[in-house]
């Protein structure tokens, strides 16, 4: 690989952390209890001297919005993470996730879920199953049908399965 572009690779890797680190410390002084720069640096002397002369603002800094945070940037890689591998499983840019129905598998795992009125954590724990079971399926029959192009298979496996839980208009 040649420098030029390794020194690219670097460059776009730190702005995209430094772009991170900055917006995430933005999203941690807005809001309508303690908004500013002030508040936040108030709350990190309060927690390196353990002295407290606002303890709401110390409990919505650390209890509630850096949990957000947090948890916004954790969901985001997660995303990104498998919409790298999608797009390098297919070779394509555009690929989405009901390309092999894992969105159709998901829904219907929801609908079973809230139909059986399970609690939040079980319905989504439903959804992701759903969308397993639905992803192993299409690659069984990816793997039944043998074709010079098993890529095409599981596209078009993936394709029925979204096509066939549609409803029909006439």
């Amino acid at each position: 690989m040649p420098a030029r572009a390794t020194r690219t690779g670097l460059l776009v890797a730190v702005v995209g952390i430094l772009g991170l680190g900055t917006l995430a410390l933005v999203s941690m002084m807005v809001g309508k209890y303690g908004g500013g720069p002030q508040p936040l640096l108030a709350a990190l002397r309060q927690l390196v001297t353990g002295e407290t002369s606002d303890p709401l603002l110390a409990t919505v800094l650390w209890n509630v919005r850096l949990p957000r945070v947090f948890a916004a940037i954790v969901v985001g890689a997660g995303l990104a993470a498998a919409g790298a591998t999608y797009q390098g499983l297919f070779r394509n840019p555009l690929v989405s996730p009901d390309l092999l129905g894992v969105s159709v598998g998901a829904s219907l795992g929801a609908v079973l879920g809230i139909f059986l009125s399970l609690p939040v954590v079980a319905i989504q724990l439903v959804a992701f199953a759903g969308g397993l079971v639905v992803v192993a399926l299409v690659m069984s029959v990816g793997a039944l049908v043998r074709e010079r192009d098993p890529m095409l298979t599981l596209v078009l496996a993936g394709i029925a399965s979204r096509h066939s839980s549609a409803p029909a208009y006439r």
